[in-house]
């Protein structure tokens, strides 16, 4: 579904991504894995277009994305939830989730069904701001409002960072049932590695912005563990 041949990217001098092949298969779920600032973020925000390519190809169903911009993203059917939510505070629950339709190829002004179903809490909160809402239920929204768009891959930025154990739970659920139920190609930026098992069905990992293991999730050894992921 997604093809990355030969990806760079830099910061001022500093190097951040070098040469990255990575290949993305439908209707799985690949985890993005490595320590703090390793370069995951920066490779999220590259397919996203929030970052230029120095250099390589980058092709999403055949397209090339490369080329595309960033608001274009979008209606190409890539949703996106952020490290850190970045949700509207001021905005209501049901404001936040019909924000991203206009980018909808269908051109849906109505929040999908679905939604609600996976997210019982956001359907009670529908009229409270978002910055309102705990920690837990903001990611939910954030994940919700990416949804919205009817995305046929769904990147997620650290979606447990800073988030309750039962909330944790729910997220891991609710992953493994778009990509089961719903056919969701998923990208996952995770650290936690327990939870990473639980949901992931690939991974890949990136040390100093090279990708230097990738495979099935039950291929993931003590060995690389210990190498590239235990502080």
């Amino acid at each position: 579904m997604l093809s990355l041949h030969g990806v760079n990217q830099f910061y001022g001098q500093s190097h951040t991504l070098w040469d990255l092949d990575i290949q993305i298969p439908a209707g799985r779920c690949t985890c993005v894995m490595g320590r703090n600032g390793v370069g995951k973020t920066t490779l999220m925000q590259c397919i996203m277009g929030l970052l230029p390519l120095k250099s390589g190809a980058m092709h999403y169903q055949g397209q090339d994305l490369a080329r595309l911009a960033a608001e274009r993203r979008a209606a190409l059917g890539i949703g996106f939830v952020p490290q850190g939510r970045q949700i509207f505070p001021l905005l209501t629950v049901e404001e936040n989730l019909r924000i991203g339709l206009p980018a909808r190829p269908d051109r849906a002004r109505q929040v999908p069904g679905f939604i609600d179903d996976l997210f019982p809490v956001l359907k009670q909160m529908l009229k409270r701001r978002g910055g309102d809402l705990s920690g837990g239920q903001q990611q939910q929204l954030a994940i919700g409002r990416a949804l919205a768009i009817d995305p046929k891959l769904l990147i997620l930025d650290e979606p447990t960072e800073g988030i309750q154990p039962n909330i944790v739970q729910e997220i891991g659920d609710i992953i493994r049932r778009l990509v089961d139920e719903l056919d969701l190609t998923v990208i996952l930026v995770e650290q936690k590695l327990p939870f990473a098992r639980r949901v992931a069905d690939r991974f890949v990992i990136l040390d100093r912005g090279r990708l230097v293991a990738k495979g099935e999730m039950d291929e993931l050894g003590d060995d690389l563990v210990k190498q590239y992921l235990t502080v």
